[in-house]
């Protein structure tokens, strides 16, 4: 896997761009749960292909908890064959309205997008944004601790008590911090089970705890780029790396998952082409899961 496809996002999502406002016309009218698309079964399919995931760039599909709003990240530059030139990664976000989809904002990327389980939080990588009435504050930093240069951050997913984990492409690991006495504690780098293979990034912890998901190129792998899974045991420790198999899992790159708020389904990017120009967004159930998960 062409590690360009792995970082340059990082890279490029760091750039103050502008552009041109893309209306509502460009989507057609969207009714019901999921954007009204079909849920998926057991196998991964593409999520509202031919409307989201098309030709280009279109990654980092997710749900805010209430399920009432879905953002994701399209290139609307022409970035192709990793040439970064008017390379633009933009979040377009939708909200539900008397049952219908509606675009209601775009903005430069500037780390991917995970949601706090209370749905108040918009973390993005180094930063966040606070939900301030019916939008959003401006991007803010989350501190010194991890507003370092020597972090390359490119998503931070955050548990129901605080916990935060997040991937580093420049010491290439995945670290985690805790919360103690209402403070978080100083990252560490989680251990070799989920610290091994290659390009091991993305992390997505369960609100709860009781899971971490998070790709990795791995040995005994489907090709590239795979989703993994590990459980929290009852002693608090992680439990084996479990690869999600080869309904999730594809020849290609399958990076960047995360679970509905709801809890029934995973949406994850899947690299299309060879060159990694294409990128769509894929979904697949989520009892996957709890087929994964050890018996007790």
């Amino acid at each position: 896997m062409n590690q360009a496809y792995i970082f340059i996002a990082l890279l490029f999502s760091t750039l103050s761009v502008s552009g041109n406002s893309h209306g509502q016309n460009e989507f057609p009218a969207l009714e019901g749960p999921y954007m009204g698309q079909k849920p998926p079964g057991m196998v991964a399919e593409p999520f509202a292909p031919g409307i989201i995931s098309k030709e280009g760039w279109e990654l980092e599909g997710v749900f805010a908890p209430g399920m009432k709003e879905f953002y994701f990240t399209r290139d609307l530059g022409e970035y192709t064959n990793y040439n970064a030139n008017n390379f633009r990664p933009t979040v377009i976000g939708f909200r539900q309205e008397n049952n219908i989809w509606i675009k209601y904002l775009e903005f430069p990327r500037q780390g991917e997008i995970v949601f706090s389980p209370d749905g108040g939080r918009m973390h993005m990588a180094k930063g966040y944004k606070d939900r301030t009435g019916d939008g959003w504050s401006e991007r803010k930093s989350l501190g010194p601790m991890l507003d370092r240069e020597d972090w390359g951050i490119m998503r931070l997913s955050a548990s129901s008590k605080g916990t935060y984990v997040f991937d580093d492409f420049k010491n290439k690991a995945i670290h985690i911090s805790t919360v103690k006495d209402g403070k978080h504690q100083e990252p560490i780098k989680m251990g070799p089970i989920v610290n091994s293979g290659k390009l091991t990034a993305h992390p997505f912890i369960a609100p709860d705890e009781s899971y971490l998901i998070w790709d990795s190129e791995r040995e005994g792998g489907y090709g590239e780029s795979d989703l993994y899974i590990s459980f929290r045991q009852k002693d608090g420790s992680w439990g084996p790396a479990i690869n999600m198999g080869d309904k999730v899992n594809s020849e290609k790159g399958d990076t960047y998952a995360s679970v509905t708020p709801d809890g029934k389904y995973i949406l994850f990017n899947r690299k299309i082409d060879n060159n990694g120009d294409n990128l769509d967004i894929y979904w697949v159930d989520a009892k996957i899961i709890e087929n994964l998960r050890p018996k007790q």
